[in-house]
């Protein structure tokens, strides 16, 4: 019998209507799944193809979207297992939502232990169908109960993020520019939070290196800024906190991120339009304002970077970037920068710029770069 997952009071007050959602979702897909059986026919699962190659690139809306390709899960002999194992997560999913608790991923994977023969022998497997589950009902992860292992990112800056007492429901007033020498941790969902800011701009920097230099000398101050790191592939929850700020109060986004395609393609590119993996939720996850400030295949020239040497995997995630990827298709300036790229042969980190001084990035590159913002690549 499958162990109950933990239960934790829910907030004096009715169910919000988001939980109320999901949870119709889930029981009214159960009873369609219960009438097929029922009437002794093979109940089936409809899910939207995740990949890339059924993505299109909306320049109106900003984002990848879906194509309309689905794929058809039909219980069989040989899908029994992957149709139990669906099964057995959507009951999960529904459990967490009621009781008002979460399981992280990892969490998620350890209580199919309990499920007999539809456990999950590796964690990839349960992953993969809990994608499964979020683009079949349309809904974030985070809706369904299961959240990530890693935190959403940090801010520093100019910005007050109006949040709430978990036991009391009283107003909290947070200032990021009252965190010394650290920062505030954007939570896993991030719908609740309201935005007080004078700031000119947000600054999405890749690396958590790069984002402590500039909060030690209070770079935010100079600039009149917010900062956000991504700490590598920005989380959903560190997008959508950015696409949230950058909607609310029409601030301009810039994006910093080392010079090579994995800074491009799979951490700028994702912040701005999302993923083909993930496009059935693009549209909340992606910061179309988002614009790259560098580093770019100029700024090694320009700024006379120190350089590694593009390896073969770097060369082929480009040119797949060319051929395949919608984004890159549309923008002639990131072909352009990508096929310099590749004929340089090189790629640079953000923390080259030190070869310069410790301090330079934050004397002369990002004031330099700051002061041309229509040049920056889309």
């Amino acid at each position: 019998m499958a162990k109950k997952a933990p239960q934790k009071a829910r907030a004096k007050g009715t169910p919000n209507s988001a939980v109320k959602d999901t949870v119709s979702l889930i029981k009214r897909e159960a009873r369609t799944i219960e009438g097929k059986i029922l009437d002794r026919q093979k109940p089936s699962l409809r899910l939207p193809l995740r990949a890339l190659a059924n993505v299109k690139y909306s320049v109106n809306k900003g984002h990848f979207e879906m194509r309309g390709k689905a794929k058809e899960r039909t219980l069989t002999v040989n899908t029994v297992k992957t149709f139990a194992q669906t099964l057995r997560l959507m009951a999960l999913s529904k459990e967490l939502v009621e009781d008002d608790d979460i399981a992280s991923k990892r969490e998620a994977y350890y209580v199919s232990k309990n499920w007999g023969d539809a456990r999950f022998l590796e964690q990839p497997e349960s992953d993969t169908v809990m994608d499964d589950l979020e683009a079949l009902f349309a809904v974030n992860r985070e809706q369904l109960g299961f959240i990530p292992e890693e935190k959403g990112g940090d801010v520093a800056g100019q910005l007050v993020v109006l949040d709430q007492d978990r036991d009391t429901g009283q107003p909290l007033r947070i200032d990021c520019t009252k965190f010394g020498s650290g920062a505030y941790s954007i939570p896993i969902s991030v719908e609740h939070l309201g935005f007080e800011t004078k700031a000119d701009f947000v600054l999405v920097i890749e690396t958590s290196a790069m984002f402590q230099r500039l909060v030690k000398h209070n770079y935010w101050k100079q600039a009149n800024c917010i900062l956000i790191s991504m700490g590598g592939v920005p989380t959903r929850a560190c997008r959508r906190f950015t696409r949230r700020l950058a909607d609310e109060k029409k601030i301009p986004v810039y994006v910093f991120v080392d010079g090579d395609p994995y800074g491009f393609m799979n951490i700028y590119r994702t912040l701005k339009v999302g993923s083909g993996n993930a496009a059935h939720l693009n549209e909340y996850f992606c910061v179309p304002q988002a614009r790259f400030l560098g580093v770019t295949p100029q700024d090694i020239i320009d700024y006379k970077l120190p350089t590694h040497p593009l390896q073969d995997v770097d060369v082929k995630r480009a040119k797949d970037a060319m051929k395949n990827d919608p984004f890159v298709q549309h923008y002639k300036p990131w072909q352009r920068a990508l096929e310099q790229l590749i004929s340089m042969g090189v790629r640079a980190e953000q923390q080259a710029l030190a070869t310069h001084g410790l301090n330079y990035v934050i004397e002369r590159y990002l004031p330099e770069k700051l002061e041309h913002p229509e040049k920056f690549l889309p």
